[in-house]
């Protein structure tokens, strides 16, 4: 993976709280590379998150609210029903 360096201004208590609490040899710079990485997942899960709600109400707003399926899947699995 290819680096390029970057300057960061951190707030004191932060920086002195995070060199506290490192895990075995790792250095300041991986604790932030990772603290980043867990940022941009987060974020991404977030904005897909929001895609699936917005969909959701497009296709809601679209077709109308749908009954839930559950009682006839369970039906199904007891072998109610069913024309095989």
């Amino acid at each position: 993976m290819e680096r390029e360096a970057v300057t960061i201004r951190i707030p004191a208590d932060l920086l002195e709280q995070a060199r506290q609490f490192p895990e075995g040899s790792e250095s300041f710079n991986e604790m932030v590379v990772e603290a980043i990485a867990r940022e941009v997942r987060r974020r991404r899960s977030l904005a897909a998150h929001q895609r699936i709600v917005a969909r959701s109400a497009e296709v809601e707003a679209a077709t109308g609210i749908k009954s839930s399926s559950v009682d006839l899947i369970r039906q199904l699995r007891a072998d109610e029903g069913r024309r095989d």
